[in-house]
C-alpha cells in the first residue's frame, strides 16, 4: 500500500507567501549580519576615544599661563670662569708677553706693583692686552676676580673683591642721573665723558684713587656727585663707564688731519699700514702663535680655507667675534675700516 504525501501549499496565496518569504528572509539575515560586523568594528575603533585619558586630553586648554618669579640680576662669574673665558687665551701660553699663569718669576714684578695697578691694567687695557681681556660684557668685579685668580696662582695672596650688592644702578644710569651734570659738559674742570686725553692721566693714578675722589669729593665735585644715596659700587661703575667711553673715543679724536689727507691720497698704502699697525697692537696676541685655534700669520694652509670665504665674510666674522675670538679681536676702539685693513694685511702675508 503506497503512502500518500500532501503538500502544505494548497492555495495560490500560500504559494505567493512562501516565495516572498524565501526571498525576504535571506536578505534580512544578510543585512543584520552586515550591521553586526560593522557595528562591532566601529565600537572597537572608538573605544580608545572614550577612555578618561582621551576625554581629558580633548578637554585640555590649548594654552596655559605659568606664574613664576622674575629672574634676578645675573650671577657674576668666578675668577676661574673669567680666566677660561677671556684671559686664558694669552696667559696660558704666555702670548705677546703675557705672564703665564703659575709662572712666579714672570708675575713677581707685577705682583709688586700691587692689586690696584693690576686691576687697572686689566680693566682699562695695557699694551697688547685689550680692555677687560677683549670681553666688554665682563663686570669690573669679574675682571678683578680673574686678576686675583691668576696672581694668587703665581705667588700672590690677594683677597678676592667683594661682590656688588644687588639692586644697584648701572654706571650709565648713575652718569645720566648724577655725574652727567658736569661730566657731559666739562663744567668745573670735570673730565668730559669721551675725552680720553682728560681721563688718561687720572686712570694712570689708579682706579682706587679715582674711586676715593668720587666717593669723598674732590675739587669742585661734591661727595658721591651730590647724591648721598649712591653706593660705593654704583660710584665705581659710573667711573668705569665714563673712562671706558673715553677710551673707545680715543682713536677718532687722536687721528691728525694730515694723516687723513695722506690716506685719501694713497688709500692702498694707508690701508696696509693701518692693517699692520692694528695687527701688531692687537691681532698678533693670538695670530702670531696660533693661540686658541687662530690661524698663524704666514700659514698658507691655515688661511687658504678662510681666504676662499672672501675679505667681506672674514671681516664680518672679526667684527662680530667668532669662537674664542672676541668682537673686533678685542680691539674695541678700532673702526670697521681698520678691522678690514687688518684682515687684508693678514691675508696678504699668508698667500
Amino acid at each position: 500500500m503506497s503512502e500518500q504525501h500532501s503538500s502544505p501549499i494548497k492555495t495560490p496565496k500560500q504559494l505567493i507567501t512562501v516565495v516572498v518569504l524565501a526571498f525576504v528572509v535571506p536578505v534580512l539575515v544578510i543585512v543584520l549580519l552586515v550591521k553586526y560586523v560593522v557595528g562591532e568594528k566601529s565600537a572597537g575603533a572608538g573605544a580608545e576615544a572614550m577612555t578618561p585619558e582621551a576625554i581629558a586630553d580633548r578637554l585640555r586648554p590649548v594654552g596655559s599661563v605659568v606664574l613664576a618669579q622674575a629672574s634676578g640680576p645675573r650671577t657674576l662669574k668666578s675668577g676661574e670662569e673669567v680666566y677660561k673665558l677671556a684671559c686664558g687665551a694669552c696667559h696660558t701660553a704666555g702670548v705677546a708677553g703675557a705672564p703665564k699663569t703659575g709662572d712666579a718669576a714672570a708675575w713677581a714684578p707685577r705682583i709688586k706693583q700691587g692689586y690696584e695697578t693690576l686691576v687697572t691694567h686689566a680693566v682699562a687695557g695695557f699694551k697688547a692686552m685689550p680692555a677687560k681681556g677683549g670681553n666688554a660684557d665682563l663686570d669690573q668685579i669679574e675682571v678683578a676676580r680673574a686678576v686675583v685668580h691668576m696672581a694668587n696662582a703665581s705667588g700672590a695672596k690677594f683677597k678676592e673683591p667683594d661682590p656688588v650688592k644687588t639692586g644697584e644702578h648701572s654706571g650709565q644710569q648713575v652718569v645720566a642721573e648724577a655725574c652727567g651734570t658736569c661730566h657731559e659738559s666739562g663744567a668745573g674742570g670735570a673730565p668730559k665723558v669721551g675725552d680720553w686725553a682728560a681721563w688718561k692721566p687720572r686712570i694712570e693714578k689708579g682706579l682706587n684713587t679715582l674711586y676715593e675722589s668720587a666717593i669723598t669729593g674732590h675739587g669742585g665735585m661734591p661727595a658721591r656727585g651730590g647724591m648721598a644715596k649712591l653706593t660705593d659700587g654704583e660710584i665705581k661703575k659710573a667711573i668705569e663707564y665714563m673712562f671706558n667711553a673715553g677710551r673707545q673715543a680715543a682713536p677718532a679724536a687722536a687721528a691728525p688731519a694730515a694723516a687723513v689727507a695722506v690716506a685719501a691720497a694713497a688709500p692702498g698704502k694707508a690701508d696696509a699700514a693701518a692693517g699692520r699697525k692694528l695687527y701688531e697692537a692687537s691681532c698678533s696676541a693670538c695670530h702670531a702663535a696660533g693661540v686658541a685655534g687662530a690661524p698663524k700669520l704666514g700659514d698658507k694652509a691655515a688661511w687658504a680655507a678662510r681666504a676662499s670665504a672672501g675679505v667681506d665674510a672674514l671681516t664680518a666674522s672679526v667684527l662680530k667675534g667668532k669662537g674664542a675670538m672676541p668682537p673686533k679681536g678685542g680691539a674695541a676702539a678700532a673702526t670697521d675700516a681698520e678691522i678690514g685693513a687688518a684682515v687684508q694685511y693678514m691675508l696678504a702675508q699668508s698667500k
